[in-house]
């Protein structure tokens, strides 16, 4: 199984038919069906249901198609940065973390290394801790970004100076909305949209206390872009972040908690990890802000 084959292969998957990916790839279609069959050999099952006009991929065929963009992803990494000139710092560096305005300072440290290595180029993934330890893991980021994380021992660290409190984002029409701060039994029975994170919902469980059987949730949300436009559209108040949601002419307001839920929020990276020149530099800028 090569490179060039896997390339291939993710031109029909995205294009749906041979004629399309090999219309794409300025290859002829007797080709790219031959290599399809020969790749379908060497896996040993059917990659393709193959039909009049449109091809879809079986239960194979989508692993395969998952494993080919990661495996992608990591080659075209390794090359950017083995092919880096030796007299110029140059690469990219790809950091991976969820919704938190701590990310300011991975920000801050980025720009640093921008300016003094203009060649230096950074890539932003926005998940939940979950995605983002999995990139990690297969070496698809350099480093990841999370909110109260568990089981850290098994990479390197450095813990963020700024951490994040939790509130509630609301209409300016709700009638929470003149609490100076929000209580746990000023939520009861509130339609609720809470981030389907589980360690946010531990949180917001641990600080509703007696009060927790009376959470009325009605939707959750990955990225709070999406929980913003249900809270504006009317459905419920959102449990988040301060600070991801700028509030300002939006018709929305936020109230911290009361008592206060702040949370930590690290930077991790693999242990034993080969850092690139970029991402090194990058660590050190953001040594130097936690300091």
């Amino acid at each position: 199984m090569e490179i060039r084959e896997l390339k291939y292969f993710l031109a029909v998957a995205n294009e749906g038919s041979i004629s399309g990916a090999a219309e794409a790839l300025f290859i002829t279609q007797p080709s790219l069906s031959r290599q399809m069959q020969n790749l379908e050999s060497e896996v040993g099952g059917a990659l393709f249901v193959r039909g009049n006009r449109r091809i879809t991929l079986t239960e194979r065929g989508k692993l395969l198609k998952k494993r080919t963009e990661e495996l992608l992803e990591l080659y075209e990494k390794a090359v950017s940065e083995v092919s880096a000139p030796a007299q110029d710092v140059s690469g990219e560096v790809c950091i991976g973390g969820g919704e938190t305005p701590a990310m300011r300072s991975v920000i801050e440290a980025a720009l640093n290394v921008r300016r003094a290595h203009p060649k230096v180029k950074f890539r932003f993934f926005s998940g939940d801790s979950s995605s983002v330890t999995e990139k990690l893991d297969k070496g698809l980021i350099d480093f990841g970004v999370v909110i109260d994380g568990e089981n850290l021992s098994e990479y390197r660290s450095l813990r963020l100076p700024t951490g994040d409190r939790w509130g509630a984002l609301m209409r300016s029409d709700c009638p929470l909305a003149e609490c100076e701060t929000i209580t746990p039994p000023n939520l009861n029975g509130m339609p609720l949209i809470c981030s389907d994170q589980s360690f946010a919902k531990g949180l917001i469980s641990r600080w509703m206390g007696e009060d927790n059987e009376k959470l009325n949730v009605v939707a959750t949300y990955n990225l709070l872009y999406v929980g913003s436009q249900l809270v504006q559209d009317g459905m419920g108040i959102a449990v988040c972040l301060e600070g991801i949601i700028n509030t300002c002419g939006s018709g929305l307001v936020f109230k911290q908690f009361s008592p206060p839920i702040q949370t930590h929020v690290d930077v991790i990276w693999k242990k034993y990890a080969v850092m690139s020149k970029p991402a090194e530099l990058l660590l050190n800028e953001l040594n130097n802000i936690c300091k």
